[in-house]
């Protein structure tokens, strides 16, 4: 414990660190930054940044599940965008349709539907008459 803290202090974010000390990284969950004796801070800086990466690499899927999930994720993308399009369509569809219901019964009244009918009977008997 007595040897990380020769290398390493833990100071909170924006408070002064001791002097001859630099920031080596800043660990925001925390809170805090970490400092330590000037050319080293650049070694713990680079070391930890390698450990990262290294077990970035390690906790990397396969290529055959990344192509997996890379083919998964593109169906999701397509499948959302045309329900996306469907439900914009539908609703286009309903408005043209009670648009189209509106004219309909702006131009025939309720009342005038039955003396179409009787016209239309009427010129029928009329032609079977010829």
């Amino acid at each position: 414990m007595k040897c990380a803290r020769l290398i390493r202090r833990e100071v909170a974010h924006g408070a002064e660190g001791p002097p001859a000390w630099r920031i080596a990284w800043y660990e925001p969950r925390r809170g805090v930054d970490i400092y330590s004796p000037a050319p080293l801070h650049w070694v713990l800086r680079l070391a930890r940044e390698l450990r990262h990466r290294v077990c970035g690499a390690l906790a990397a899927p396969k290529i055959e599940v990344a192509e997996m999930l890379e083919i998964r994720r593109s169906f999701e993308e397509r499948q959302r965008l045309a329900d996306e399009y469907s439900r914009g369509y539908l609703a286009g569809w309903r408005e043209c349709f009670q648009a189209c219901l509106a004219a309909v019964e702006e131009l025939a009244p309720a009342d005038d539907d039955w003396v179409v009918g009787d016209l239309l009977a009427d010129s029928a008997a009329g032609k079977q008459e010829n």
